[in-house]
């Protein structure tokens, strides 16, 4: 099982319970919103992992502008 002791009879409930409080029509925002969360927490646990900086390394390759492009 994936979710440990929950069981199936404890996610019918949370469902239900969430649908309830909710309503319809806000819980796809909800299920959208709460993915994209746990893709950007995923991304940076694993960017800590690794040891990457990415703030870093964007500034790095950001090319430099001269004064000389605008004449």
């Amino acid at each position: 099982m994936p979710f440990g002791n929950i069981g199936i009879g404890g996610l019918v409930l949370i469902l239900i319970i969430a649908l309830i409080v909710f309503g319809p029509s806000k819980l796809p925002e909800l299920g959208r919103a709460f993915g994209r969360t746990l893709s950007e927490f995923k991304g940076a646990t694993r960017g800590l992992v690794n040891g990457e900086d990415n703030e870093d390394d964007k500034l790095e390759e950001k090319p430099k502008t001269t004064a000389a492009a605008g004449k």
